[in-house]
Order: structure tokens, then C-alpha cells, then sequence
């Protein structure tokens, strides 16, 4: 296998995914319409390809097949092929992995899916060994050249692509609710979603298994809300496997993508900086319930790796770290038990106990995936220590072995910032600093939220979806827009600084104007100004990023109550009546959609904090997780509707409790204010 010298069109593009399969000696394009352009003069089927830049089997692909001369020679000869960056193009991943889905195979990445020149799918796949694949391309280049087997391969693609354009709610027959809210519905829902604990070992399902911050912060909120304990007993049972796990970097703090087995030990090693960004909001959120220190520990290890590793020196944070170094999976981020020892001399023998590393090892080659399988107060017993004397000796085994781990060759890095992305991280930054009161967490938030306003902000009040090294590209998507919209709301609420709130309302509006479908109430997936695909899709059901829709929806319930806009509130109730049924009877799909069930079913309160001291009480209501309550606060005076007509009571600062916009009696500390809410949760 060899690589070209002579780079093909990809080495004009600025995603590092694409850049990575610049010199294959297969004659990629980027999607565009040169691409597809070619396909239609010529006749030729188009070979789609999708990946990313931390996909350690679009690595495997590209080593085996992408740059082996005889393979490339039969791709170039009989395809046009299309290189596509999944995190740049979610659109076009969309409806060519629904497409695979839809003729019975399982998803994933590498994506390699076969279209006729009208860009209709009709086969697909996803990582193919070398002898495989290169006998597929034969056999599907010959059955498209066949005047035999071509009318039916034409039919099946037309086929596929009416599949496509037919929405979620359509394919799956769902009307919108003909009954409304109820607590037997609602409990019908938890019942479903409990049913899939692993009340063993945390998650859901067995391995592999996915962090799924949007399940737990909807746990959460069931239990703040109504007092479960089932599921505030799951969402901390899981919460300490993965942060006692090799998912967690140990060393270095963050999240690794998914565990490969149950127990949360072998990680898919590569960083996303969207699992991150959530699990900092899943994690404060937690802490606000429960006061549990480990969450604070893993939400400041996360921190400081993010600051270190993932943010630009403008503030905006880039997408990812690769699972390889060397041409190896994992080999940064794992120890020898000889290599533990060469890091922390006689210490090492007690680090080694803690981290479960062995001389046999649990990983490739002897060597360890660090994890802990023990509390520190139970460890501290243990070895007659005290929790502080731990507490230290732990700080320095990381600060020593995160120096010994820096002299390695490190995993690439994904440098492309992404707006969605940077919202996630931006909302977990200020959910962090609302659990915690680290000014540090609120300075970096407001540097990315500055670095998002100068760089990913088009003309017109749009966004764009991506930027480096200044070039920002792609109109963005909703769910680019759903997520900033949060993230600002969430800013506002954390700093009472009113601009950003009325960002979050034009970009509301934005969308309102650009992603609207007048048939139904969920917004498309794509802005009416975007390039026209084969089907304009709608995203309903989560994945590692909750649904773009309930985001929306989420939004407009919220927002709608800030700003009193009636219209928009209504229309969260629609979109979540659409998908209601749907949502009951799937909620671990769908765990989004069932936090709204919870917000509408629920009183949502309105609070107001008004006088000199509006800071520290909206400081002290932030050690509470409130997740069914806006806030709006001002030292002054301020036209937000909320504010307008509420004044501090005797000079003292005030905080009005309101319900649909009935007010409880003014209050002036935070501890009545505290009262007033509990007594408004739901019974179990």
C-alpha cells in the first residue's frame, strides 16, 4: 500500500478529516456540485464516503483500502468519489445513514453508501476489510453498467429516496396526541425507560455502551421534580461507574466517546467536545442535587483538560482528539506498570492499588487502562490514610503523570470549531459556574461566547456552521442554532446581562423565519437558504446529542416565558403534542422530548430577583438545582417582562415566585423563595 505524492482536491479543504485523505491516491472531491456535476456528465455512480477526524475505523479504511494503488485504480475508474466530513456536513450524513438504515444495515462510521448520478442512494455500508471492499466495488460497478440488473437497482434507489423524504412522524405512522398531559402517562414513560437500567454496573443496555447525557439530566430532573428515587438512585449509580472508569481520563480529565464493554473500562479512546460540553452540565446539575465532591472533582478535571487541550487562543474550542497516536489506538493515554513506577518512584506501588494497574495489564501489550473500582474514603481505609492525606496524593500522581504522558507523541487533534459544539461546551461552562462559583468557569464561557459572536455570526442574523484559522464556512443547522439559543438563555440566567438574551431571541426568530415547515410543528433540519439535498429532513429522535427539535422546543417554552411571547410557548406544546406518543412509548430515543413532557407537566416557575443584592441571591439560588424555573434578575430597573412592575419591597432585595403568571407573596430571602418552589413539585 502506498500514498500518492500528488495531492488531490481535498488539499484545498480546511477540514482535517478531509486534509487526512489529501494525497490517497483515490480521486476524491468534497461534496459540491463539481462533484456531482461529474457524475451526471459522465455517468458514473457516486461513491460516497463519510467519517471523521477522531473515527479509528475511518483511520483503518483509509490505511487499508484508500491508499492501496489497485483498490484507488478501481474507484477512480468507475466512481465519482465524494469525501465527506460528517461533523461539518451532519445534513448529508443524515439522509445517506438513514439510508443505510433503511436497507437493513447497521449505522456507523466510516459511512460508505453508492449513489446513482442523481445523488440516490441505493447500497451502503460502513467499514468494509480490503478484499471485501474491493470486490463490492466490482460487483456494484458491474451491476450499474448491466442493462440486466440497472432498471431494478434504479427503482430501489427511487424507492430509498421516497423513504427519505417522508418524515419521522410519517414513517412511523405517530399522530399528534389526542389526549393531553397526564400523570399516568408520565409514569408509563419512566416505567419504559427503567426497564432498560443496568442496576449493576450504571447505563442503560449492555456494551457498548454511550455516556447519553440527555437520559441522566432527564433522570435528574424526574427526581428534582417529583421525588423518584429510582431514578436519582440509577443517575448516581452511573455518574461514579463512569467517573471511576477508563471512559474518564483518569489523568488528565475528560470523557472518551463510548466504552466497548459494560463496566465502563475500555473506552473508544478519542475526546469529543460534545460529550464533554454535556457531561459538564450533567455532572454540576448532579452536584446541585446531591453535594457528592466527585462531581465537583470530575467537572474541574474536565475543565482544566478543555482549557488545556481543546481551546484556541481566541476562545473558540476545537472538535476533537484522535483515539490514536502512532498509528495505535489508545497508546497515549495507557501506562505499563513499569512506566507507572518510572513516573512516580516509590509512590507507585499505592498509586498502582488505586488505579488497578498490574504487570499483566487489562489492555494491549501489558499495558493499563487506570480506573478505580472504590470510593477515596473507602481506599483511605484501606491503607490507614486519612481522606485529605488521599486527596493530596492523588492530585500528585495526576500532576506526575499527566507530566510524564506529555512527553509522548500525542493524538491528533480536530482543530475545526464547530458552533452546536461550542454552545454544548459554553452551556456546561455556565451550568458549571452556577453549581460551583468559579469565576475562572464564567471567564472562559464568556470568551467563547465573545469568540462565537465575532467569528460564527453571518450577515443577515445568521450563524455559520463552522471556522478555522478565521474562514468560517457552511450555513449552520438547527441544530447549531438550538444549542446557542440555550446556551445564551442559560447566560443570561447565570449573569442577568441582558444582551445575551436578546441574541438567544434573534436567533429565535431566525429560525422561526428560515426553518419552519407550515405542514407540521417541528422545525427542518436545514435552512431554507441551504443547498438542496434529496430530502430536507427533520431530526426528532436524540443521539449523542440530544434531538435539534426538543432542544428547540425546549427553547421556545423558555424563552417564551422570559419574554411572554404567548405564540412561542404554544408552539413548544405542539411539538411536543407531535411527538408525544412517540416519546411515551420510546423514551430512551427521545429522553429529550420526555424532559419537556416533565417541564409541561409540571408548574413552570417564574422567578424574578429584584434589588442591590439581585447577584448574590441569583448566586445563592444557583446551589439548588431548579431545572422548571427561568430566572430574570436586575439591580435596577429593566423592561423584561418579568421584571416590569416588581420592585424591592421595603428597599430590601425581592424575589417574586410566579406560576402562569400568578405571583406568590414577594419574598425577601432566598430561603423562602427555596420553600415556594418545593411546594409546587409534583407527588411521586
Amino acid at each position: 500500500m502506498t500514498t500518492t505524492a500528488q495531492p488531490n482536491r481535498l488539499a484545498h479543504e480546511s477540514s482535517p478529516y478531509l486534509l487526512q485523505h489529501a494525497h490517497n491516491p483515490v480521486d476524491w472531491f468534497p461534496w459540491g456540485e463539481e462533484a456531482l456535476s461529474r457524475a451526471r456528465a459522465e455517468q458514473k455512480p457516486i461513491l460516497v464516503s463519510i467519517g471523521y477526524a477522531a473515527c479509528h475505523w475511518c483511520h483503518v479504511m483509509e490505511r487499508e483500502s484508500f491508499e492501496h494503488e489497485q483498490i484507488a485504480r478501481v474507484m477512480n475508474e468507475r466512481f465519482v468519489c465524494i469525501k465527506v466530513d460528517r461533523e461539518e456536513r451532519p445534513d448529508v450524513d443524515q439522509v445517506y445513514m438513514d439510508a443505510v438504515q433503511a436497507m437493513g444495515v447497521g449505522g456507523g462510521w466510516p459511512l460508505n453508501v453508492f449513489l446513482t448520478p442523481e445523488a440516490k442512494p441505493f447500497y451502503g455500508g460502513t467499514y468494509f476489510p480490503p478484499r471485501q471492499w474491493f470486490e463490492l466495488l466490482q460487483q456494484v460497478s458491474n451491476a450499474y453498467a448491466s442493462a440486466e440488473h440497472r432498471p431494478a437497482l434504479d427503482k430501489s434507489a427511487e424507492d430509498f429516496a421516497r423513504v427519505l423524504r417522508a418524515s419521522d412522524l410519517e414513517k412511523y405512522g405517530v399522530q399528534t396526541a389526542a389526549a393531553g398531559l397526564s400523570r399516568r402517562q408520565w409514569q408509563k414513560l419512566l416505567g419504559s425507560l427503567e426497564k432498560r437500567f443496568d442496576t449493576t454496573l450504571g447505563g442503560t443496555g449492555k456494551a457498548p455502551k454511550f455516556a447519553m447525557p440527555v437520559i441522566w439530566r432527564f433522570l435528574l430532573r424526574a427526581h428534582a421534580l417529583t421525588g423518584n428515587h429510582a431514578a436519582r438512585r440509577q443517575t448516581e449509580l452511573t455518574l461514579r461507574e463512569m467517573a471511576w472508569g477508563g471512559i474518564y481520563d483518569q489523568v488528565g480529565g475528560g470523557f472518551a466517546r463510548y466504552s466497548v464493554d459494560a463496566e465502563w473500562l475500555v473506552p473508544h479512546f478519542e475526546k469529543m467536545a460534545y460529550d464533554n460540553g454535556q457531561l459538564l452540565s450533567l455532572y454540576a446539575e448532579a452536584y446541585q442535587l446531591s453535594q457528592d465532591e466527585l462531581y465537583r472533582d470530575v467537572v474541574a478535571q474536565t475543565v482544566a483538560w478543555l482549557r488545556r487541550e481543546l481551546t484556541s487562543p481566541e476562545g473558540g474550542f476545537y472538535a476533537s482528539l484522535d483515539a490514536d497516536s502512532e498509528g495505535e489506538e489508545g497508546k497515549f493515554y495507557v501506562f505499563t506498570l513499569d512506566e507507572l513506577r518510572a513516573a512516580l518512584g516509590d509512590e507507585a506501588p499505592l498509586a498502582a492499588d488505586y488505579y488497578h494497574c498490574t504487570a499483566v495489564g487489562n489492555w494491549e501489550h501489558g499495558r493499563n487502562i487506570l480506573h478505580r473500582r472504590h470510593s477515596d474514603h473507602d481506599f483511605a481505609q484501606a491503607h490507614q490514610l486519612t481522606p485529605g492525606v488521599v486527596a493530596e496524593l492523588v492530585q500528585g500522581w495526576r500532576e506526575q503523570l499527566l507530566s510524564y504522558r506529555s512527553q509522548r507523541v500525542r493524538p491528533g487533534l480536530d482543530d475545526k470549531i464547530l458552533t452546536g459544539w461550542n454552545a454544548l461546551l459554553l452551556r456546561g461552562l455556565v451550568d458549571a459556574y452556577r453549581a460551583f462559583h468559579q469565576p475562572d468557569y464564567l471567564q472562559l464561557a464568556l470568551q467563547n461566547a465573545e469568540f462565537i459572536e465575532q467569528n460564527l455570526r453571518r450577515a443577515g442574523g445568521g450563524l455559520w456552521r463552522t471556522t478555522k484559522h478565521g474562514r468560517a464556512t457552511i450555513p449552520a443547522f438547527l441544530e447549531d442554532y438550538a444549542l446557542l439559543i440555550d446556551a445564551y438563555t442559560a447566560l443570561y440566567e447565570a449573569t442577568f446581562t441582558e444582551s445575551w438574551l436578546q441574541r438567544a431571541r434573534e436567533l429565535t426568530e431566525y429560525v422561526l423565519r428560515n426553518f419552519h415547515d407550515p405542514t407540521e410543528p417541528h422545525f427542518f433540519y436545514t435552512d431554507a437558504t441551504a443547498e438542496a439535498l434529496i430530502a430536507r429532513k427533520k431530526e426528532l429522535f436524540d443521539n449523542v446529542i440530544p434531538s435539534s427539535n426538543s432542544i428547540m422546543a425546549h427553547n421556545l417554552l423558555r424563552l417564551g416565558t422570559l419574554l411572554d411571547v404567548a405564540q412561542w410557548r404554544e408552539r413548544a406544546a405542539a411539538m411536543l403534542a407531535a411527538a408525544q406518543d412517540l416519546t411515551v412509548k420510546e423514551p430512551q430515543h427521545l429522553a429529550g422530548w420526555a424532559s419537556l413532557y416533565l417541564s409541561l407537566l409540571a408548574p413552570l416557575a417564574e422567578v424574578a430577583i429584584v434589588g442591590p443584592e439581585a447577584e448574590e441571591f441569583r448566586r445563592e439560588l444557583s446551589r439548588h438545582l431548579l431545572p422548571n424555573a427561568v430566572l430574570a434578575g436586575t439591580t435596577a430597573q429593566s423592561e423584561l417582562p418579568l421584571l416590569q412592575g416588581r420592585g424591592a419591597v421595603g428597599g430590601q432585595t425581592t424575589i417574586y415566585v410566579c406560576y402562569n403568571h400568578a405571583c406568590q407573596r414577594p419574598v425577601t430571602s432566598v430561603a423562602e423563595a427555596l420553600a415556594q418552589l418545593q411546594a409546587a413539585k409534583l407527588p411521586e
